[in-house]
């Protein structure tokens, strides 16, 4: 991530607005493009790293990229109009326009953009894509000398080895004095979006979010009631094949989603929602490491190896297994109210794909109720039983 951090302030910078230029000096033939991007997107990271930081240091004077931080409200709001130009219903980023063409994700990016550019080069140059809103942000004049490059940034920094200048305008940030300050300390957004106004970039798909954030929490106080009132159940049962079922049904949904974030591809999402968005951001790994459809994966299939436990064995494992069961289900309950708090309320975008395993793990985390009772009254049984033989 810190590698990240350098690289993104090399491309684009940081300042108190969502819109970021970046100059690699204006000798002509020129190639100009627009990026979208957020700073919390796994995706943008891979873009940045991968294709244009290299590309900014092979063509110096001959590109020139500008830089739209979507967190912001403004910067959606450019985003959204971009999107609405191309016919797009929604759409995530890492999101690159150049010419009137679009290019998304971390893998059309990388094999594309650096083709086009050649041609536009040897075609003479490229001006800012036709974007609306796209000249209000842009000055006049975009070519700052032929002699030193430089990126607009509210950050006095240079980063050590940095092809790129950097200049702080004194209508933003106030340069520090000290120039030893830790780049990674300053790269904050100054304007945070409401959670109303993250709320309304999806409202359709947050809605549906909230209702299952309360059924969870519901079934969550539910579930505590049901513990103490029920008599208990046997996964030795037929109606216990339920779990197995509803795990593969999970694995399939944690492994796509997986495979998302392993791979760095698009997500396909249903109609409503905006998968993707939640997938780039900082939420989509635990840590910052472990992706969290591989912890699904994990999850459903230590749920499914208990279960069979419980079901072929005796004696005290086939007694553990309903309790590892519930705890585990309970706890995936829990970590998906997190989760799925953090979409609307945080992310501002809801993934279906993700209320799906939601939902599954609540309803997986009911079942394991009733059969966990006699378990753990059995577990309790034998401990008393070999007190009093030592006795």
């Amino acid at each position: 991530m810190k590698r990240f951090l350098i690289s993104l302030l090399l491309l684009i910078g940081l300042s108190s607005t969502p819109i970021l230029k970046v100059y690699a000096q204006s000798n002509p033939p020129v190639v100009h493009a627009v990026l979208f991007y957020s700073p919390t997107c796994g995706h943008c990271e891979f873009v940045i790293n991968q294709t244009l930081v290299p590309m900014i240091n092979q063509y110096g004077n001959q590109l020139q990229i500008l830089g739209v931080d979507i967190s912001q409200q403004q910067g959606y709001s450019l985003f959204a109009a971009a999107l609405q130009k191309f016919g797009l219903d929604r759409g995530g980023v890492p999101f690159l326009v150049i010419d009137n063409i679009y290019l998304m994700g971390s893998q059309e990016i990388p094999e594309r953009f650096p083709g086009l550019v050649e041609t536009y080069l040897a075609q003479g140059g490229l001006d800012w894509p036709n974007l609306p809103g796209l000249d209000n942000i842009i000055p006049t004049q975009t070519s700052p000398s032929t002699t030193t490059p430089e990126v607009m940034t509210a950050l006095p920094i240079t980063p050590p080895a940095s092809p790129l200048a950097t200049h702080a305008p004194e209508s933003n940030i106030p340069a520090s004095s000290s120039p030893t300050t830790d780049p990674l300390t300053t790269l904050t957004h100054q304007e945070k979006s409401t959670w109303r106004e993250r709320f309304a970039h999806d409202p359709a798909g947050n809605t549906l979010a909230v209702i299952v954030l309360v059924g969870m929490i519901g079934a969550l106080a539910w579930g505590y009631r049901l513990f103490q009132n029920t008599k208990g159940a046997s996964l030795k049962d037929n109606w216990s094949w339920a779990i197995p079922v509803l795990c593969v049904v999970g694995f399939g949904v944690a492994g796509y989603l997986a495979y998302v974030e392993t791979a760095q591809v698009q997500a396909v999402c249903g109609p409503v929602g905006d998968c993707n968005t939640v997938q780039q951001s900082e939420y989509a790994r635990l840590f910052g490491i472990l992706p969290i459809g591989v912890l699904g994966l994990v999850g459903y299939a230590a749920i499914i190896i208990s279960w069979l436990v419980a079901r072929f064995t005796a004696g005290r494992p086939a007694n553990l297994a309903p309790l590892a069961i519930l705890g585990m289900t309970v706890f995936g309950t829990l970590f998906s109210v997190y989760l799925t708090f953090l979409e609307p309320f945080v992310i501002g975008a809801t993934c279906a794909w993700c209320l799906t395993s939601a939902v599954l793990m609540t309803v997986l985390m009911m079942l394991s109720i009733a059969p966990a009772k006699p378990a753990l009254a059995k577990l309790g049984h034998k401990k008393k039983t070999g007190k009093l033989k030592r006795l």
